[in-house]
C-alpha cells in the first residue's frame, strides 16, 4: 500500500476508510509548463486482507477538512493551503467549499483565506465536470485508484507473484491545477491532511503525508496513529533515531547510512523543483513504482522491482486519473 491502511494493526484512520489519506502527486501539467497539478486520493474501496471489504459509501467524509499544504520556502511549514470541505452525502449527491489561503491563514487548522469555489458537483459516475475558480482549475469526485502494488509478494518474503491488488479499486480524488507563480519559487514542499471533528466541534488530525510508501511501512503498531496526528516540522526530532535504527536493521545499513537515508523521507514532505522533470522523489507522478522504490529503500536494494506496470486507465489531461471502477 501506498499510504493505504495507515492506521494501527493496517486498519483506516478512526476505523473509516473515508479518512484515509492514500495519495499525493506533484507534477508539472503536460498541456502547460507554467501549470503545476497537486492531487490528493482518498476513500479506498480496497482493504488489507483479512480485513473485510469497506462497507463506507463512494462519498468524501461529510464536514472533514481535507487539505493540501504548500511550503515556499523550506522551513517546513505551510506557506500556502487549499482546504475542502464536504456536504452530506446524500440521494447519491454531494457538494464541496474550496478555500486558498496564504501566509499565517494558511497555518490554521480551520479553512481560511479566500473562498474559491462553493457547491462543486462532487462526480461518482466518471463524469468529471472541472471548476474553474480564478485561474485555479479543480475536480473532486471518485476516480479510479492509480496505485499498484504486489501486497501478497510482499506478504511472502518478496517472491513477487505478478499480481496487482489495487487493480480494479477506486478512490475519492481532489486534483487541482494551479498557475506555477501562485504557488512561490522553484522548489515546493507539499503534504496533505484529513481531519475531522470531535464531539467538542474542534478537528482532530486523522492522517497526513506526503512522501508515499512510508507511515504504512516503517512506523510500528503504537506509532502510526500518533504519526498522524503530529506536524512535518516536527518528524526529524521525533523520528530520526529511530527510523534510522530500523533501516539499520532492516537494511544493513551504517549508522551514517541509515540517518542518510532517513532524512530522504524526513520530514514527510514531498519535494518538487519544477525545473527538473517530475519522477519520485523530485515530486510524482502516477507512473512512479513506489512500491518498489521503497522496498528498495527499507533493505538498501537487496529487494528487487515487483514488475507491476502502471495501470492502464490513466488520462493524459485533467484530472489525470481514469474513470472509476464499476
Amino acid at each position: 500500500m501506498s499510504n493505504h491502511f495507515s492506521a494501527d494493526k493496517l486498519k483506516f484512520p478512526g476505523d473509516d476508510r473515508r479518512l484515509d489519506l492514500t495519495d499525493v502527486f506533484v507534477f508539472t501539467s503536460a498541456g502547460d509548463p507554467d501549470t503545476t497539478v497537486l492531487i490528493i486520493d482518498s476513500n479506498p474501496t480496497s482493504a488489507p486482507p483479512p480485513i473485510p471489504a469497506p462497507v463506507t459509501g463512494p462519498e468524501f467524509y461529510p464536514g472533514a477538512v481535507y487539505r493540501i499544504n504548500v511550503d515556499t520556502d523550506a522551513d517546513n511549514e505551510a506557506d500556502i493551503a487549499f482546504t475542502f470541505v464536504f456536504s452530506e452525502f446524500e440521494n447519491g449527491r454531494q457538494t464541496g467549499t474550496a478555500w486558498y489561503a496564504t501566509g499565517a491563514q494558511a497555518r490554521q487548522p480551520e479553512p481560511a483565506g479566500q473562498v474559491l469555489a462553493e457547491n462543486i458537483q462532487v462526480s461518482f459516475d466518471g463524469t468529471v465536470q472541472p471548476v474553474q475558480a480564478g485561474r485555479i482549475r479543480l475536480a473532486a469526485g471518485l476516480r479510479s485508484d492509480p496505485f499498484f502494488a504486489d501486497v501478497e509478494g510482499a506478504l511472502h518474503g518478496f517472491v513477487w507473484t505478478g499480481h496487482d491488488d489495487f487493480a480494479g479499486n477506486n478512490v475519492d480524488s481532489i486534483a487541482l491545477e494551479v498557475p506555477t507563480d501562485m504557488l512561490g519559487g522553484q522548489v515546493i514542499g507539499v503534504w496533505a491532511s484529513i481531519s475531522r471533528r470531535r464531539a467538542d466541534g474542534t478537528l482532530e488530525q486523522m492522517d497526513r503525508g506526503g512522501n508515499p510508501t512510508i507511515n504504512p511501512f516503517i512506523n510500528p503498531d503504537g506509532e502510526k496513529n500518533l504519526f498522524n496526528s503530529r506536524q512535518p516540522a516536527d518528524d526529524v526530532a521525533n523520528y530520526l533515531e529511530p527510523w534510522s535504527a530500523i533501516l539499520q536493521n532492516a537494511g544493513g545499513y551504517t549508522p551514517e547510512q541509515a540517518r542518510a537515508a532517513a532524512l530522504q523521507v524526513l520530514p514527510d514532505i514531498l519535494h518538487y523543483d519544477r525545473t527538473q522533470p517530475a519522477t519520485y522523489p523530485n515530486g510524482r507522478i502516477l507512473t512512479d513504482d513506489v512500491y518498489s522504490l521503497r522496498f528498495a529503500w527499507l533493505t538498501n536494494g537487496k529487494v528487487p522491482p515487483s514488475g507491476l506496470k502502471p495501470h492502464d486507465d490513466l488520462l493524459a489531461g485533467f484530472p489525470y486519473l481514469g474513470p472509476p471502477n464499476p
